[in-house]
């Protein structure tokens, strides 16, 4: 990857899609976040994110390549979307073919926990380590796995999906048919709903919006006993499946990114505990549990560089 080139990076998420020049491993210019809601069709939404990136290049017109970042499953090969469970209509959709017809950019079109992973470890918290576990959280839970120095997508690109793996053999069905996987309990909408029952069932009645990560957070730091009592709960269930896939992949390190790694030692106090206390110690001696550097700007920072490694291989450069 070259750092002395400019690209532009997207960040397509469930809820937003925000778009961003990068340089050396840094947003220095940004467009409007787009709310993904908005737009009734891909279409419409494609428009968007073209005159999103068509206003960047105003401003930078050697921007040498496009990433996008999508909350779903990819054909990285063919820059296919396949299908974003969060967001409709998102079936077969040849992203990279339009939007490379439409920008004129070189183009490259990836699974957003895998942008996010590669930002992590080309430029961020695990730079210069070979082996790493990403986990994202946001209103899915995504993941993604760097072995012996190379990206993992597996045969039909969808490795390292971490969400799915699962606590429960017998527990929630999940929006693939899997029962008791991680993302049935730490997507946030799952949370919302799982601690508006925890408050119930203490007798306090709790609206949705007041049981958000942000307000669990802002509770459990005064003290309040349901919010502590599920960031204890949380942990548990995420410290269950970094235990096990540490025991499979024998990460280096586990980044945590997403909305949830904003609550800092109260998620990777009991995080780190609970998985350390089930490793020998060959395991615990090498590895760290540590939060993303990059935060909200990781997806568009990691698919510029995909973008830009892409651009160099298809013009024989090395990367």
């Amino acid at each position: 990857m070259s750092d002395s080139q400019l690209a532009i990076g997207v960040d397509f998420g469930a809820t937003t899609v925000k778009a961003g020049v990068i340089y050396q491993s840094h947003v220095i210019d940004s467009s409007p976040v787009i709310a993904t809601a908005e737009f009734r069709t891909p279409d419409e939404l494609i428009d968007a994110m073209v005159r999103s990136v068509e206003g960047l290049r105003k401003s930078h017109r050697d921007a040498a390549a496009l990433g996008v970042g999508v909350a779903g499953f990819v054909d990285f090969e063919r820059g296919l979307v396949h299908d974003l469970p969060n967001v409709p209509d998102w079936n077969s959709i040849r992203l990279r073919q339009i939007l490379q017809e439409r920008t004129g950019l070189p183009t490259t079109v990836d699974n957003l926990g895998n942008c996010m992973a590669v930002a992590e470890w080309k430029c961020g918290a695990a730079r210069g380590r070979k082996d790493v576990l990403f986990v994202k959280l946001e209103t899915g839970l995504g993941g993604a796995i760097i072995a012996n120095g190379k990206l993992i997508r597996g045969a039909c690109n969808v490795g390292g999906e971490i969400g799915q793996a699962s606590l429960d053999w017998q527990g929630r069905r999940g929006k693939f048919g899997n029962r008791g996987a991680l993302e049935e309990y730490l997507g946030l909408a799952q949370i919302k709903a799982d601690t508006c029952a925890a408050y119930a069932a203490a007798g306090i009645e709790k609206e949705l919006c007041d049981c958000s990560i942000r307000a669990l957070i802002t509770a459990a730091h005064r003290g309040d006993p349901v919010a502590c009592a599920r960031w204890e709960e949380l942990a548990g269930m995420l410290a269950s499946v970094v235990m096990s896939s540490c025991w499979l992949l024998n990460p280096e390190a586990v980044v945590i990114g997403g909305s949830i790694a904003n609550a800092g030692d109260l998620l990777f106090k009991p995080l780190r505990e609970r998985v350390f206390g089930q490793l020998s110690d060959p395991f615990r001696d090498r590895l760290l549990i540590i939060p993303s550097v990059f935060g909200i700007e990781s997806g568009m920072v990691g698919a510029a560089a995909l973008a830009l490694d892409g651009a160099e291989l298809k013009a024989g450069h090395p990367v």
